[in-house]
């Protein structure tokens, strides 16, 4: 098992057939032992279950991860349970602000930055002490395949942010044995997508696979890739 024992937080497991629930699952099938939070207590009751049926140890924090006390409560509660935190999964966020660059308001701008950019700097800023003081660690971030997308300037802002603060986070991590790296996926199946773009048959073949993104984060977690750092690692499906 590659993640035989270690100590893994995973942000943003919510809603069946994401990104999230598919890498805490594949997590818990290679031996980590999880620590899960979402802002929604009953889709992340249900993600936890599903995690235990697997046999992980499993521990569920409720938060808003967009507020640097309810971040340090999550890092203290997986500290207090498991008494270290080898993995960050920085997950939270998602895309929820689709229209035209110019009728952005800042509200729109301020949402999709707060979720996606913010709560991964909190997430990182919290764990870096703990992995530091324990010897080291891995974060992993996740930002996006191709970044000029239309109508979502916001979101692309956010993850090309999620880009600089992942080399910078590698870059003073690499003293204290903490690897940072970034996952960066073009269009993947979950459910949220398949609902809202309706593709046909053909095209959904094209697009990556919540379980091609969950073995690619499994391995960058995993000591097999000691020796990459401060890297973003495109999945972009057959979409290139």
């Amino acid at each position: 098992m590659k993640l035989q024992a270690k100590i893994a937080i995973i942000t943003g497991v919510s809603r069946d057939g994401q990104i999230g629930q598919a890498v805490a699952q594949e997590f818990a099938r290679e031996g980590a032992r999880l620590v899960l939070s979402a802002r929604n207590a009953s889709n992340l009751e249900a993600r936890a279950k599903e995690v235990q049926a697997l046999g992980a140890e499993v521990l569920t924090v409720v938060a808003d991860l967009t507020q640097a006390s309810q971040v340090e409560n999550l890092i203290q509660q997986a500290k207090t349970r498991f008494g270290r935190i080898d993995i960050l999964v920085n997950l939270a966020g998602g895309l929820s602000r689709v229209k035209p660059a110019a009728e952005h308001s800042l509200e729109d701008w301020n949402t999709e930055l707060n979720n996606n950019l913010l709560t991964a700097f909190l997430c990182s800023k919290a764990v870096f002490k703990t992995m530091q003081d324990q010897g080291g660690g891995v974060i992993l971030n996740f930002a996006r395949a191709g970044l000029a997308h239309a109508r979502m300037v916001a979101y692309n802002c956010a993850k090309a942010g999620i880009e600089a603060l992942t080399r910078t986070f590698a870059i003073e991590g690499r003293k204290h044995n903490i690897r940072v790296n970034a996952v960066a996926p073009g269009l993947v199946d979950t459910r949220d997508n398949i609902e809202s773009m309706k593709p046909t048959s053909e095209d959904l073949a094209k697009w990556v696979k919540r379980e091609e993104v969950a073995r690619v984060v499994t391995f960058l977690a995993s000591d097999e890739a000691s020796g990459i750092q401060g890297q973003v690692i495109e999945i972009p499906g057959k979409l290139f």
